[in-house]
């Protein structure tokens, strides 16, 4: 039970990077690599069956991106909104 708040909480730091994206604050680089390393550990849970690890690739994917070019909003927004809903739903 503590383990999903955990994963919950890096849900909604990584939210939180994707929004100061957003709104043109530049989080720092080791910020940036973290969320989506850890991002990316917890894709893999798509190997076990688990639909909604999806996000969590697809996430660390546009991390990773967003280092070398500034992406479209959409790109910034989806992710945000979709790992702060599984955040709140892990917090529950």
């Amino acid at each position: 039970m503590v383990l999903v708040k955990i994963l919950g909480a890096i849900d909604a730091l990584a939210a939180l990077v994707f929004l100061s994206m957003t709104f043109g604050l530049t989080p720092y680089t080791q910020l940036i690599l973290f969320c989506a390393g850890i991002l990316f550990i917890k894709g893999l849970f798509i190997l076990t069956g688990e639909p909604l690890s999806a996000i969590d690739l697809a996430s660390a994917l546009v991390l990773l991106v967003s280092i070398f070019i500034t992406p479209s909003a959409i790109f910034l927004w989806t992710p945000a909104f979709l790992l702060m809903a599984k955040a709140v739903v892990s917090f529950f």
